[in-house]
């Protein structure tokens, strides 16, 4: 017998390979540099992290304490939002207003991908650094990053903070930081685009090399910086001398949720950081779920005439197996239809799959299976499906198909036949954890309050509805907000800034109070009216119009309302007088007696591939302080369902006018609740971070808002999770 060298060749591959497999070097991996943001030590790189990847970190050293939140928003555009504890200097020098708290600097960093790593071409990305706060560590860069074997090689050149030491071009004699400046503009928190890569510039680079031992990694860096310019050295008087240029990190990874970093920087200083980190589009689901029943129809087929104890079971199934709520149930000759809001499940067509084959199994015989969705009685859409189609697609009588392939979309119609199971469910009731925060205060840090709201709710009719909500208020410390006019240089209406006679005052305070009115008026226009106590701040009158076509990526609405603020001394009292005294803080200070507020909004999804999975919110009209602008509210789903977004609203108040901050912004995570526990389920949990309490670009809480009422004409809160 006579065996070829090439089929011994090919018998050994699988135990070659599996040696190289065991044997293989570890990945070169992305990791965070001391300010949050992929990169070296200091220095930033071209690298990004996998898109959805959200980090949590800290890092600590003799001079300043650093708290950022990055995410990979998309494949090519990284975001970080950092909080500075300076540890030499104080928020102010009037301890009245901030006692010891030390200053806090507040900063958002941006990274966008200009060119992906080629064999011959290194990555290649720009950035900006705190272009949102208040300038201590503003600065740009250019940086390209190339691998090669374990070594990843960056150089890039750095303007302002990250390029102070001017070994480029700038003349250091002129001043440190070469006539750039680095006091902040306004109040803080604006965008000075005027002195961007101005000032001193000067060439960074470095090296990260991942070992053999996969969770460890060492760096070697540049230093663009000369710490000259830093704030504590022109505002504090106190040295940071560098005694190298060089930086020296090592980090230990301790698996996908974070590692530990370790550096010596300046030739002098040791820093101490870690991470921590989940990744948004891996998120995935696990639940304890009802299985969803088999296709076996036939046993009520030879009458539509089932029994009430079969239209009750084909009820209860409906609701619990498929997570039709509360279903009313019509049929006739040709169609069951189905009338319910979907509660379970936030993708739609396993909801349709089981609902389909339970009226097959269960339902009399029928050409047709109409569903109609409702949110708050009101209906949304209507999926169509031909029985015959189904059970093709029941039957895997064809390949690649789904209940998707034979459901049709339209607008809801008014169902057919006779009503053989309705919901009796008038009542309501809801309980909901409560946390409300904000960052970087000049009190404390760290402002909060952690309660629960009851609500219940009554519907007279399908479009009369009574309801309220009562605040239970756990635990606070907001008895240290002692927001105080002169530090800050504003004199508005106190709306939002009193939150701390609305909460630590009242532990128990009713939150909500209001009669609604509700109707789809036409095909593709929604209306609400509402009156009462309106939320925990503000009462009284308004309405809502929302054009939504079915299954577009854009709807507009329009809310109007008359509000008068409530006495945060009273339950059911409100201010009748504009100018009122805080015996606290022995001050006078405004508030809002009666008034118009409302906007124009505009939601679109774009359909464009570099920024999928997106929703933009542009709303123009006027805030509760009466001041008038705009707000830009953008936000990104991933995978999992898991949704980050960012608000900023400009008005018409100067920086002087609006206080610290310079305008109104804040972020927010909306996470579904069904990646949490081990039941699916369409509701969500939002985690809101928020600068400052300020009282400029205010909107008012409303209960309902008719783009959310109405997802699922176009889903966004309630899109498909892809796991």
């Amino acid at each position: 017998m006579k065996i070829s060298l090439s089929a011994i060749t090919l018998a050994m591959l699988p135990i070659y390979q599996s040696y190289a497999d065991e044997f293989s070097y570890p990945l070169n991996q992305p990791s965070q540099t001391d300010f949050g943001g992929v990169g070296l030590i200091q220095m930033p790189s071209a690298r990004m992290a996998p898109e959805g990847e959200l980090t949590l970190g800290a890092t600590y050293n003799d001079e300043y304490h650093h708290y950022n939140v990055s995410l990979q928003l998309l494949p090519w555009l990284e975001t970080t939002i950092r909080y500075t504890l300076v540890q030499d200097l104080l928020y102010s020098n009037d301890p009245n207003f901030s006692d010891d708290t030390k200053y806090t600097d507040k900063g958002i960093d941006v990274k966008v991908r200009l060119l992906k790593e080629s064999y011959w071409i290194p990555e290649t990305a720009i950035g900006v650094r705190d272009f949102g706060g208040t300038g201590l560590f503003d600065g740009e860069f250019i940086a390209a990053s190339k691998h090669v074997g374990p070594f990843d090689f960056t150089i890039g050149v750095g303007w302002g903070y990250i390029g102070n030491s001017g070994n480029l071009t700038g003349d250091k004699r002129s001043s440190d930081d070469c006539g750039r400046g680095t006091d902040y503009k306004g109040k803080g928190g604006s965008f000075d685009i005027d002195r961007m890569f101005t000032g001193c510039s000067a060439l960074f680079g470095g090296v990260e090399y991942q070992s053999p031992w996969s969770p460890l990694r060492l760096k070697l860096e540049y230093d663009g910086n000369d710490y000259k310019s830093d704030f504590p050295v022109t505002r504090g008087n106190i040295t940071m001398p560098q005694d190298s240029k060089f930086n020296y990190g090592v980090l230990y990874r301790l698996g996908d949720w974070g590692d530990l970093r370790l550096s010596y920087e300046r030739g002098n200083t040791w820093t101490f950081g870690f991470n921590l980190n989940t990744n948004f589009n891996d998120l995935k689901s696990t639940w304890l779920d009802d299985p969803a029943p088999d296709y076996h129809p036939g046993k009520n087929h030879a009458s539509y005439k089932l029994s009430d104890e079969a239209w009750e079971q084909l009820a209860q199934d409906l609701h619990q197996i498929a997570g039709y709520e509360d279903p009313s149930i019509y049929a006739d000759n040709d169609s069951i239809t189905v009338v319910s809001p979907q509660t379970k499940y936030r993708e739609r067509n396993e909801a349709l799959l089981r609902a389909s084959t339970l009226l097959a199994n269960q339902g009399p015989q029928a050409s047709e299976y109409r569903i109609v969705e409702t949110s708050n009685y009101q209906p949304v859409t209507e999926t169509r499906i031909n029985a015959e189609q189904f059970a093709k697609v029941a039957n895997h009588e064809e390949i690649n198909t789904s209940v998707a392939d034979v459901a049709q979309n339209q607008n809801p119609t008014t169902p057919q036949g006779t009503l053989y199971a309705r919901s009796e469910k008038q009542w309501d009731y809801s309980f909901s954890p409560t946390l409300q925060q904000s960052f970087g205060g000049s009190e404390n840090f760290y402002m909060f309050n952690i309660g629960v709201n009851a609500g219940a709710n009554y519907w007279f009719t399908k479009h009369v509805e009574f309801g309220g909500s009562v605040y239970f208020n756990i635990y606070d410390n907001y008895d240290k907000f002692l927001y105080e006019v002169p530090p800050d240089g504003t004199d508005l209406k106190r709306v939002r800034t009193l939150v701390r006679q609305y909460i630590n005052d009242n532990p128990v305070r009713m939150n909500n109070l209001q009669l609604t009115w509700m109707d789809q008026v036409s095909s593709n226009w929604y209306a609400q009216a509402y009156g009462g106590y309106l939320e925990m701040m503000f009462g009284g009158i308004g309405g809502e119009i929302l054009y939504r076509p079915l299954g577009s990526n854009w709807a507009v609405g329009f809310d109007a309302n008359y509000v008068v603020q409530r006495d945060p001394d009273s339950q059911f009292g409100f201010f009748k007088e504009e100018v009122q005294f805080d015996p606290l803080t022995n001050r006078n200070y405004r508030v809002q007696t009666g008034g118009l507020t409302g906007h124009a909004t505009l939601y679109y999804q774009p359909q464009w591939n570099w920024i999928p999975n997106t929703l933009l919110k542009l709303s123009a009209g006027q805030y509760l302080t009466e001041d008038k602008g705009l707000t830009i509210d953008f936000s990104k789903q991933f995978d999992s369902g898991v949704i980050a977004g960012a608000f900023a609203a400009f008005t018409d108040l100067s920086s002087e006018e609006f206080g610290e901050g310079s305008f109104n912004k804040g972020f927010y995570i909306s996470i579904p609740f069904d990646v949490m526990t081990v039941k699916p389920s369409t509701n969500r949990a939002t985690i809101s971070w928020l600068p400052l309490s300020r009282d400029g670009g205010q909107m008012l809480n409303r209960k309902y808002q008719l783009f959310n009422v109405t997802d699922a004409r176009s889903p966004w809160y309630g899109r498909n999770a892809i796991n």
